[in-house]
């Protein structure tokens, strides 16, 4: 079995609402692939000094977040950092009324603990504003759906 690090692994079992991703398993089906995607270009500017290998989810919140919520639905939540940005992660309302409340990116943070509780709902609206943002949210799904459409090919 891999060992995950990222926050909400043990619960994140929602479903794909979205058909055109129905070949992600969960979020953790998600991550596997994602780990094979982030890299410097996908990393926001600010923090690609701090972006390597061995730390792949540094600077990919935010697009990681709208992406996953593109694919299983819910909202995107933000967490206020230090110097006013918000680090994002998903909250998915499942069918037996649960929530399924994940963070594709927290591993970044190391043994920080973050605070999911009572954060601010984020729109992509607001964040895609920054056209590098939106350009590295549009690369990181297009590689993604690449990846599904070898997976699916190879099967």
């Amino acid at each position: 079995m891999h060992e995950y690090k990222f926050y909400g692994w043990q619960t994140a079992d929602c479903k794909p609402t979205n058909s055109l991703f129905e070949k992600i398993e969960n979020p953790r089906n998600l991550y596997d692939i994602l780990s094979e995607i982030w890299c410097e270009e996908t990393c926001a500017p600010r923090l690609r000094e701090k972006w390597s290998c061995d730390n792949r989810t540094v600077g990919q919140c935010s697009i990681t977040a709208f992406l996953a919520q593109n694919i299983f639905g819910g909202k995107v939540y933000g967490i206020l950092r230090e110097g006013g940005n918000y680090h994002c992660y998903n909250v998915v309302s499942l069918p037996s009324g649960g929530e399924c409340l994940f963070d594709l990116t927290s591993e970044q943070f190391g043994n920080e603990k973050l605070c999911y509780e009572n954060n601010p709902e984020q729109f992509r609206e607001v964040h895609f504003k920054k056209e590098e943002k939106y350009q590295r949210y549009n690369y990181l799904e297009s590689e993604l759906l690449k990846k599904l459409e070898k997976e699916i090919s190879y099967k």
